[in-house]
């Protein structure tokens, strides 16, 4: 199976794709940064793996960049994981306009546009494909500082749900996996105290499991979960 993952190398991401690498598969990544992390994957599997630096701030190159010059309308895409994602945290009377702008396109344009031309790709290929698109459990239960990010997820999970019962008799599934607070770069900016708050409101005090997520992202793609479609799955410590 052929997978377009996007913020592929680091993170969650990168290990969306260790995931889907070790089960087989090829993994076509995305990312702004080509990480050491992410040129180990390469040399471990490399007849599988693909890397491709893109802007994902500049959704009108998407079609070109991605649907043309790395994976191309011959390559059958049986999974897209939409899981680039920029952080822009400020309490909402601090809300700057330009910022705003800025994380939408990352977090929900050019998702939408990735989405537009993969439906377009499994469509051609007659491919029963899955797409993911991972969220955030801040767009469920609220923090301080995250409104303007909560929102963009809220968004794309609202655009996941409907994109399920647009394209579910054609055998296209979209669901969106839900996780808790992880140790990522994107959570390395709070301090341990700030950590140790959120995870005493989970039912397992703790972080939640990267793999989890991967493994879980893993099994939605996949023919097992062929009936799995409109969802969010929360992988959250017991957050919700």
């Amino acid at each position: 199976m052929n997978y377009l993952v996007t913020g592929c190398s680091r993170g969650v991401g990168l290990e969306i794709c260790r995931v889907l690498l070790e089960e087989g598969h090829t993994v076509y990544g995305i990312a702004r940064s080509h990480t050491n992390e992410f040129i180990d994957l390469e040399k471990t599997f490399p007849e599988q793996v693909y890397f491709k630096s893109i802007d994902l701030t500049d959704a009108e190159s998407v079609h070109k960049i991605i649907f043309k010059d790395f994976v191309g309308n011959k390559t059958a895409i049986h999974g897209f994981v939409n899981n680039a994602a920029m952080a822009y945290d400020d309490i909402v009377t601090n809300l700057n306009l330009d910022k705003l702008k800025s994380m939408y396109a990352v977090n929900v344009f050019t998702p939408m546009i990735i989405t537009k031309y993969v439906i377009r790709n499994m469509l051609l290929h007659r491919t029963k494909g899955s797409i993911i698109h991972i969220s955030s459990i801040s767009a469920h239960t609220g923090y301080k500082g995250l409104a303007m990010y909560a929102s963009s997820k809220g968004a794309l999970e609202a655009f996941s749900k409907d994109t399920a019962r647009e394209w579910g008799e054609r055998g296209i599934r979209s669901n969106v996996v839900v996780p808790g607070f992880m140790e990522t770069a994107m959570s390395s900016s709070l301090t341990s105290e700030q950590k140790d708050r959120i995870y005493k409101r989970t039912s397992l005090k703790t972080a939640t499991s990267i793999r989890s997520v991967a493994e879980t992202v893993g099994f939605i793609l996949s023919d097992k979960a062929c009936s799995i479609t409109g969802q969010n799955i929360h992988v959250d410590n017991g957050t919700i």
